[in-house]
């Protein structure tokens, strides 16, 4: 399922992300560090959504107190949380 994540106090305005199977796939930034955000859309292609989150969140930028990585990691649990309450919502 695709995924957009409006993201808060970085660079990066948003992020668009697919999970498939609980792997992630499609990372895509728009805005930000160029080449960081396209780095990490690399490193993360099909990994396990929860570890990504895992290791992701938290990671701060200067005195920002997010980053472009944290806020994914946002949307990711996020999104990993929508498809546990729908998964749910279909098996009553």
């Amino acid at each position: 399922m695709n995924y957009t994540h409006r993201n808060r106090g970085t660079c990066s305005s948003q992020v668009d992300f697919s999970i498939e199977d609980g792997k992630l796939h499609n990372v895509r930034f728009h805005g930000g560090c160029d080449g960081n955000t396209k780095a990490v859309a690399k490193l993360l292609e099909g990994m396990d959504a929860e570890r990504a989150v895992e290791i992701l969140k938290g990671n701060q930028c200067g005195f920002r107190g997010t980053s472009c990585a944290d806020q994914l990691a946002i949307g990711v649990e996020n999104a990993l949380k929508q498809e546990k309450e729908q998964a749910q919502g279909l098996q009553k």
